[in-house]
């Protein structure tokens, strides 16, 4: 059930707005205020039209405050977004949420998590999770990949033996991607802290025979398009889901943090490959999100992983869903 109060929904401007006023209204609750960091239960099933989207938690990245993490603000200001959306300022909070799509009984996950530690020690709650809502991670059909940051692929692996842990589900991707990470030389032309990455993703990813190759716009499953979003990764993509009455996009990571990227969309990420595509992107979709009325759920959400978008002046208000 989404729980919303209109007045969380609104955003500062929508509500001036709706009030009959000429300037934005500053809320003494932040909508995010009533989102605990972490859920007293790991799964959440909802619909969207004829489609049940069950929400996995795979655990939460307290990730110490970074001067860089943010490449245009300080700590002070990452921290100010922090309060003002109602969260902890004593780290900056990223939760991790895998979303699992049955769609006629055909199991399709997007993205594959973080691999049970391997790459937070604290995200290791998926295959647990997943279990307790019903899902056998065996009978997944379909894995649907963002792209290849950690996060999202290297539940793809096991640990110690990069064994492939879904060898006989269909794994799509944006060629794109696969191709720029997969490139012979490409591992040499990395950024230092992202050579390990590289040489994991080379050594293993173009031995496995499962890979669809996909471009943008692709039809990937009957209501599911492929949507090219750059500027995290050279091929970057979300997943358009058309349930007929509804539809939903599944973002990624195109507004990670929204505490931070809703009230300023120009702020660019260090992991951003491409900064300024990135805020580019991120204001293209999630301005088609308002105003074709998609839902939408990200990657780092609060959990579960869901949320609305509303327009505030030249930047966004974010509510989040909330399990009731």
């Amino acid at each position: 059930m989404l729980n919303m109060t209109r007045r969380a929904v609104l955003g500062t401007a929508a509500a001036a707005a709706a009030f009959g006023l000429n300037s934005k209204l500053e809320f003494a609750l932040p909508a995010m205020a009533a989102t605990p960091l972490e859920p007293a239960v790991g799964h959440y099933k909802y619909k969207v039209g004829s489609i049940e989207i069950t929400a996995v938690y795979d655990g939460i990245w307290r990730k110490p405050h970074d001067p860089a993490f943010i490449k245009n603000a300080s700590i002070d200001d990452t921290k100010e977004a922090l309060a003002k959306a109602g969260l902890t300022t004593e780290f900056m909070p990223i939760p991790l949420t895998v979303v699992v799509l049955n769609v006629g009984g055909k199991l399709i996950m997007m993205d594959a998590g973080s691999g049970v530690g391997q790459w937070q020690t604290n995200a290791t709650h998926l295959p647990a999770n997943m279990a307790a809502a019903g899902i056998d991670y065996k009978k997944i059909d379909t894995i649907m990949i963002s792209h290849f940051h950690p996060d999202h692929v290297w539940g793809l692996m096991e640990k110690g033996t990069n064994a492939p842990v879904f060898p006989n589900a269909e794994l799509i991707v944006n060629a794109y991607e696969y191709n720029w990470w997969t490139d012979p030389g490409r591992v040499d032309k990395l950024a230092e802290g992202r050579k390990d990455a590289g040489r994991r993703i080379a050594a293993n990813f173009p031995k496995w025979k499962n890979w669809r190759l996909v471009d943008d716009g692709a039809q990937v499953a009957p209501g599911i398009q492929l949507v090219s979003a750059p500027g995290h990764t050279p091929g970057h993509s979300v997943y358009l889901i058309d349930a007929g009455s509804e539809q939903l996009m599944v973002s990624a990571d195109i507004m990670y943090v929204p505490a931070l990227l809703a009230p300023h969309p120009e702020w660019e990420g260090s992991y951003d490959q491409d900064g300024p595509m990135a805020v580019a992107t991120r204001r293209k979709l999630i301005d088609r999100v308002i105003a074709d009325n998609i839902k939408i759920c990200g990657s780092h959400f609060p959990f579960p992983g869901s949320g609305t978008f509303v327009k505030d002046g030249n930047s966004y208000g974010f509510t989040p869903m909330v399990q009731a």
